[in-house]
């Protein structure tokens, strides 16, 4: 889990089955990915990002015909896409969340229990963030792409959740697919590696059950 390890060479390395491999791994990852800050303050930057729709592990899919082997969907259909609303602020407080649909109702129920009243809302052009700071009274800076509005007064941005999103896609890649049922852990495990000193040490705690919060 330190190394970040595919599960068939996480498998290999400690010689156990493919399968008890998978259950520990998602057993170590249950408490990362519950745990996450409850508050993100000062500049705090926000934006999605997709993942395709993974049926990955399962024998079974109901709402489509399986694809062929190595067959990917079309990036460029939403109804292929996963939506993650990911959050930061310039403390290098992290969440995220894997939202049913891409929506106002899904964008400002997320951001409402965890962006402080003070902050400063740092997005792009999409009108949901702009209606939620407006209802909560929120400080809001727009970046829009099309204006090529990049930064605003010289400190508000949102390259660092945007820099935060390209590590994240990056780090995913060497698992050749994340089932969409276990997006939200590989996501846990990802910020572990942004926001605590993680060591081999951390992970022998969760194997045996030690919250680490």
């Amino acid at each position: 889990m330190f190394d970040s390890l595919p599960l068939r060479k996480a498998a290999q390395r400690v010689n156990i089955d493919l399968t008890t491999a998978f259950r520990w791994r998602h057993r170590f990852l249950k408490t990362p990915t519950e745990i996450q800050t409850k508050n993100v303050s000062g500049i705090v930057e926000a934006d999605e990002t997709f993942f395709l729709e993974s049926f990955k592990g399962k024998r079974t899919i109901e709402h489509r015909k399986p694809r062929e082997r190595g067959g990917e969907g079309k990036k460029s259909k939403m109804k292929d896409k996963i939506s993650v609303l990911i959050v930061r602020d310039r403390n290098g407080q992290v969440c995220d969340f894997v939202l049913d649909e891409l929506s106002k109702e899904q964008i400002q129920g997320r951001l409402k229990p965890i962006v402080d009243g003070d902050a400063v809302l740092c997005t792009d052009g999409a009108s949901w963030h702009k209606t939620f700071a407006k209802q909560e009274n929120i400080a809001h800076r727009r970046l829009i792409t099309l204006d090529k509005q990049r930064v605003i007064d010289k400190e508000f941005h949102i390259p660092n959740v945007n820099n935060y999103i390209s590590r994240l896609k990056t780090w995913i890649i060497r698992f050749n697919g994340v089932g969409t049922d276990y997006l939200a852990h590989y996501l846990g495990w990802r910020r572990l590696f942004e926001t605590s000193e993680v060591s081999t040490c951390y992970w022998m705690k969760l194997a045996m059950g030690i919250n680490n919060s």
